[in-house]
């Protein structure tokens, strides 16, 4: 729900839901572990942290780090990402705070690692 998200900066309703679309398809791409279309909601110099604390800088480097990982120790793994917050940087380039919860496979919370806790 974009009503939620705290938005700092002109960002229009449009780009809002643009953002909200693509932070949707990549829960889509990890829950179905799907590494390209993982990668592909990325830019080519994007930066993202994963829930460990690990950065990977570029959509190469997120691609090719996302390919094992979600074979491997996130197989069974599954997530809600929802935007918690949107940040214009300049002029097209948003910044967006996403928070991961780790799901059972009909969306509740379950015991994980978290990309980001409400307090």
């Amino acid at each position: 729900m974009t009503s939620d998200i705290l938005v700092v900066g002109m960002i229009s309703p449009e780009t809002r839901t643009a953002v909200t679309g693509v932070v949707k398809r990549l829960e889509k791409a990890f829950n179905v572990k799907d590494p390209v279309a993982l990668g592909e909601q990325y830019t080519e110099h994007a930066s993202w942290t994963n829930a460990r604390g690990t950065r990977l800088d570029g959509r190469e480097a997120i691609t090719e780090f996302s390919a094992p990982a979600l074979k491997s120790f996130l197989h069974d793994s599954l997530a809600r990402y929802d935007v918690v917050k949107m940040l214009e940087i300049a002029p097209d380039v948003i910044a967006v705070n996403v928070a991961q919860t780790p799901t059972d496979s009909a969306g509740n919370p379950v015991d994980g690692p978290w990309g980001r806790r409400s307090t």
